[in-house]
């Protein structure tokens, strides 16, 4: 057995009152449970606000809103670097002098 095959284990987790059994990273266990509790938190709270609502519903509106929450945390990384680099940039212009 290599390295990489003993550092895989089998979990399983609930989401939306469903099982899912997941093969991961050993590493990764933490970060993969706190993913479904936060999507099962965020559909508890669709549920309290949209009652006539089906889960399926409430999974997909809280895929968009992770999705646009991703998107938006890309454009502020980019956004960040551009920065970043910009007073760097200054900074070494300032060390030249």
């Amino acid at each position: 057995m290599n390295k990489d095959s003993a550092d895989i284990i089998n979990i399983n987790v609930l989401i939306a009152d469903r099982p899912y059994p997941l093969k991961i990273k050993k590493s990764e266990e933490e970060d993969v449970r706190n993913a479904a509790r936060e999507i099962n938190e965020k559909v508890k709270q669709f549920q309290q606000v949209y009652a006539a609502k089906d889960k399926q519903d409430y999974l997909a509106m809280s895929a968009l809103m992770y999705a646009v929450q991703n998107i938006e945390n890309q454009r502020k990384t980019i956004s960040s670097s551009a920065n970043f680099e910009e007073e760097l940039s200054k900074l070494e212009q300032t060390l030249k002098r």
